[in-house]
């Protein structure tokens, strides 16, 4: 059980435990808009964790939202992944180091959550 941490400046909300409910409540406050993606990747990860009688699908939803949470609860950080992720689908001329800087800030925001 992860205990959150205080709300630094610049940050939207606190990190959360790393459960379904904590993990959806923090999408609701930072990007009410992907509820329903959560929702329905929560539904798929329950779904496939019964059919394979495994954990892993819960695994990979708690990685996922964890993840996001952890980028979309920092503002700045946030806004340069979409500004990043913008420029290679507007066909930036190189997308390497674009690719490069998404997978440091992902790579970041996974460290942060402690996966």
């Amino acid at each position: 059980m992860s205990t959150p941490i205080p709300a630094e400046a610049g940050v939207l909300i606190p990190m959360p435990e790393l459960t379904p409910a904590a993990l959806r409540e923090a999408v609701a406050k930072i990007a009410p808009s992907r509820v329903p993606d959560l929702t329905q990747h929560l539904f798929e990860a329950t779904t496939s964790a019964q059919q394979t009688q495994s954990l892993a699908p819960l695994r990979a939803f708690i990685h996922s939202w964890a993840v996001f949470v952890e980028i979309e609860r920092h503002p700045q950080r946030a806004a340069r992944l979409h500004h990043l992720e913008r420029l290679i689908q507007e066909g930036a001329e190189d997308p390497a180091p674009l690719l490069v800087e998404i997978q440091q800030i992902l790579e970041k925001a996974e460290a942060e959550t402690g996966l």
